[in-house]
Parts: C-alpha cells; structure tokens; sequence
C-alpha cells in the first residue's frame, strides 16, 4: 500500500512540473482494496480488469515500478513502451488485463474471460473492478446476467468511493447500497469496509473460492474513500467542510499503521519501512526520467482496429 500510495505522490509532482502529461486520475485513499484483492488471487492465472483509475491494481498485481514510471512518462522502458500512458496501460505477465476509459466497459471484457476459463481448464477467475458510477451503466448489467445465468467465475468489485466522478453517488440513486443490485440476477452481494485490507483480503478469497467450485459470480462493494481530487486539478470544490479531515482519519494507511503499533510494532519501525520504501520509489522515478522517450513515430504499432 505505501508503493501505490508514495507511486501517486510521485506521479502528482512529475504531473504538476510536466513531466507526465495527459489526463491522470489518482488512486490514494483506496490502496486497500487493490492489495486485499489481489492477496486472495492466484496470480498471473487470475486476472483483473481495472477502470482508469489503474495505477494501484497494477502495482498490487505485481507491476514493476520502473517500468510504470516509464509508461507514465512515456519513455521506451514504461510496461507499454510509452504507449498506454496513464489511463491504458496494461501488464498481462502479471494478470493486469489493462485500464478502460469508458465507465463499465471493463465488466464484460471480465466475464468473457470468465467464459473462456469455463472451456480452458485453467480454473481462471477474473475480477472486474470499477467505480460507483458504472453501476448505472447498461454494459455492466448485461455481464451480470450473462455471468449469473452462465454461473461464470468472474467477480465485480465496486470501488465506492462515495462520488461518481464529482457527484455523491447518494444523489444518483434511490438507494445507494449499490451491492443489492445484484440480487436482481440472483448474485451473491456484500458490502465490506474497503479500508481494512484484511477484510478486503478475505471477502475476496472466499468469493474466489466459490467462483472456482462453480458457484458463479459474487458482487463486493468495498465502501472507502478517495483523499485526492477525481482527476489532478480538480479543486475538490464539492466537498463538504471538514469531510477530507475524516477520511485522512480512515483511510487504509493510517488504519493499517494502527493495527501494526497495536501488534507491538514501534513507530520508528514503521517510519523505517515508509522511508525505504519512498526511497525504492525515488529511485524508480530517477531511473524513468533517465530512459529514452518514446518515438512518435511508432505510434501506429500494436494497434488492432
């Protein structure tokens, strides 16, 4: 959790002094669920198909910081050669099926690999991961019955971190436990604190377990919350007074450190680890800035249209 959360710091800073460009949407505050996930999965055979909001899946997958630092800075050493940027990238040899910019769509891309596990053998689950927002989208309750007719092992995680993009999600619905959608479809639904990566860790792993013996899909709503704007340069200005101070107070980071000091570790053991790991991440980025750039000129590869 403090390579993601340290990674985004990064990445903000190479954003505000130009850098990285592009649209880049941050994932702080929600380390939780991307690590509790992907603890419970049997990666790379698993596989997880992320939103834009990516960076944190990749990383929890198992992505190399190197190689994400230059795919954000489009240099030849990023996972993609430059080519996914922020809001694309991909990292398969890890099970990273890669982001999607269009709100849902990475729902049915899910259950298709779901549906391929069914034939291959290869006792595959695959994880659609999205936001709030998408709930509403079409794309996403068509995979849903398709996946619970068909009893496929996918499982569709909702990120709820309370706003679809800069909106509460509470003023988009009439009830807004959005797990209970899934009982239209006959789907297992629970709602889960997202902060505490234990609870993530293992909400998941006994999804995943019923998934594989056949019993079909499981929607998880993992409740957190975003201590960042929805985009870098969002001013944030819909936020009510005092709601950021709370949420600093419980996102997975600071809740985690509590648990470890409550189990005997010191604070200066835990300063320790955050300082070597900002260090790992430091140097990563050092080590991307100093890669070639991508060539323009090769854009036109590896596309399929």
């Amino acid at each position: 959790m403090l390579r993601i959360r340290f990674f985004e710091e990064e990445i903000r800073r190479l954003r505000a002094e130009g850098a990285v460009v592009g649209s880049v949407h941050l994932c702080n505050g929600q380390e939780a669920i991307y690590v509790g996930t992907c603890a419970a999965l049997d990666l790379p055979t698993d596989v997880v198909f992320p939103t834009y909001r990516g960076h944190g899946w990749a990383i929890a997958c198992g992505a190399s910081l190197d190689a994400m630092f230059g795919e954000l800075l489009g240099r030849t050493s990023g996972l993609n050669g430059g080519r996914g940027g922020s809001a694309y990238l991909s990292d398969p040899e890890h099970g990273m099926y890669g982001e999607n910019s269009i709100v849902g769509a990475g729902a049915p891309i899910a259950t298709g690999a779901a549906l391929a596990s069914t034939f291959d053998g290869s006792g595959r689950v695959a994880v659609a991961a999205f936001g709030d927002g998408a709930v509403n989208q079409g794309s996403v309750h068509e995979a849903m019955n398709f996946a619970s007719i068909r009893r496929l092992p996918v499982l569709f995680v909702i990120e709820n971190n309370r706003y679809s993009e800069l909106t509460p999600t509470a003023a988009m619905v009439t009830s807004d436990r959005l797990f209970k959608r899934s009982s239209a479809y006959g789907i297992p639904g629970v709602r889960i604190d997202g902060n505490d990566v234990a609870i993530v860790r293992d909400t998941v792993a006994e999804a995943a377990r019923r998934a594989r013996a056949g019993d079909g899909p499981v929607v998880i709503e993992a409740m957190t919350e975003r201590i960042v704007g929805h985009y870098i340069g969002d001013v944030e200005s819909y936020r009510e007074p005092g709601e950021l101070d709370r949420a600093l107070e419980q996102e997975p980071i600071v809740r985690l450190s509590r648990v470890l000091e409550s189990a005997g570790m010191t604070g200066d053991e835990l300063d320790a680890l955050r300082d070597k790991v900002r260090a790992e991440v430091a140097d990563a980025s050092a080590r991307a800035l100093e890669a070639p750039l991508a060539d323009p000129s090769t854009v036109m590869e590896h596309l399929y249209a």
